[in-house]
């Protein structure tokens, strides 16, 4: 990683893709993010200090704080705010949203998580902007979508996770619904606003237009949901939540180990599970011509539950996982980031990267993926100072030092 903190020349697939990043929390940031890894110059618009708040991006306070920054920055802006540049900018006023029109002309890709309509109301809509700026891909992400009924509520990841359909089938049936301890529904949506903004970039090089990508939290969550729909519409069929198996696919579960732990075995290939239950000393299954396909193993299930839970009761996890490793049968440990940060796969694959906060302070954090063999992305500086660049930009724009601190006099930047 640089150590410098002015932009530094990029690397990656994005080099010379700009992006205006309107977004804050989650699921806009996050799409940014992922685009400024990969060599885009992502510019991130925050709101100035005003009214006796800090401004900003709320996530910059969020969770854990660096304990030696005096402006309390959460370790996690150290991240989701990487290889950005930061302004501040009031799109309330109107000096604001005309910036905002500039930077947008010069952009090729425009990211929002707002409320709909909360451009419009600001003259920043997409009809607006695309008149000075035709080839703008604007990706748009927001609880319910752009349309509909349910458009003008506030949506928030979780809810995103009950709707689109994960939360009801997450858990064990005797008990309520549970979440991850993540915010899984914002992370997915930004995944599908950078693949739709990509495309929408692919189609711009025959067309010469750009277009919305309309991303909805909670339709982002309905993507992952495999053939529950369609198991519905035929059969009638809801799936259920099933603790820590996988409906209709058998074996693959958390099984636990004579030291109190749980070992993570799938064994559902037909193949696999015939070497699977050779493994464990039951022949009598591996050969029985009922449970030769995954149909009639999903028939049996607790069956062949029982049967792999009764020898990994009587092994430890080591034990456990040098059995299946030799029988060559796909299986593995719960990690922590504990386990994480020690496995040597992680190692090996530099998983894990070392960078240096500001103040000087090392800090671990994730390394960009995916890996490109020839165009990899890279972190070329944390998450920065609120308005660090500023100036930088402004001046992009033709803005002398005097215009600019009249800017900020005026509480516009």
């Amino acid at each position: 990683m640089s150590e410098d903190r002015s932009v530094s020349v990029a690397q990656g697939p994005l080099v010379g893709l700009r992006v205006l990043e309107l977004g804050q929390l989650i699921a806009g940031p996050f799409a940014g993010r992922m685009m400024a890894e990969f060599g885009a110059d992502v510019i991130k618009v925050e709101p100035p200090a005003r009214d006796g708040h800090d401004g900003g991006d709320p996530l910059r306070k969020w969770r854990k704080l660096h304990p030696d920054d005096p402006s309390g920055t959460s370790l996690w802006w150290y991240v989701q705010g990487r290889n950005k540049r930061s302004i501040t900018l009031d799109l309330r006023v109107a000096e604001g949203q005309r910036i905002a029109r500039e930077l947008a002309a010069r952009s090729d890709v425009v990211i929002e998580n707002f409320r709909p309509g909360a451009l419009e109301k600001w003259g920043l809509g997409y009809d607006v902007l695309a008149c000075d700026n035709p080839g703008l891909v604007m990706v748009r992400l927001s609880g319910y979508g752009q349309t509909g009924p349910y458009r003008d509520r506030p949506g928030f990841g979780a809810i995103a996770e009950s709707m689109g359909g994960m939360r009801h089938v997450t858990g064990f049936p005797d008990r309520p619904p549970v979440r991850m301890n993540l915010s899984i529904g914002d992370s997915l949506a930004a995944l599908h606003g950078v693949i739709g903004a990509l495309m929408a970039l692919h189609r711009r090089r025959e067309s010469g237009k750009g277009q919305v990508v309309d991303v909805a939290l909670y339709e982002a969550v309905f993507n992952m949901m495999e053939s529950a729909l369609p198991e519905y519409d035929r059969y009638g069929i809801v799936r259920e939540r099933t603790g820590t198996s996988l409906t209709g696919i058998v074996p693959s579960n958390t099984y636990p180990t004579a030291d109190g732990r749980h070992i993570v075995i799938g064994g559902n290939g037909d193949s696999i599970f015939k070497r699977l239950m050779r493994a464990i000393g039951r022949d009598d299954l591996a050969c029985d011509p009922a449970l030769v396909d995954n149909a009639g193993r999903a028939a049996q299930a607790q069956r062949i539950d029982d049967a792999i839970a009764a020898w990994t009761s009587t092994h430890t996890l080591g034990q456990g996982l040098e059995t299946m490793d030799r029988a060559e049968v796909p299986s593995g440990r719960i990690y922590s980031v504990a386990d994480m940060v020690a496995d040597p796969q992680y190692v090996a694959r530099a998983m894990v990267e070392q960078v240096r906060l500001p103040d000087g302070t090392p800090l671990a954090v994730p390394a960009v993926v995916p890996k490109l063999s020839r165009t990899p992305g890279a972190t070329r500086w944390v998450g920065p100072t609120l308005g660090e660049h500023t100036g930088e930009v402004l001046a992009e724009l033709g803005y002398d030092a005097a215009a600019i601190a009249a800017l900020h006099a005026g509480g516009v930047v």
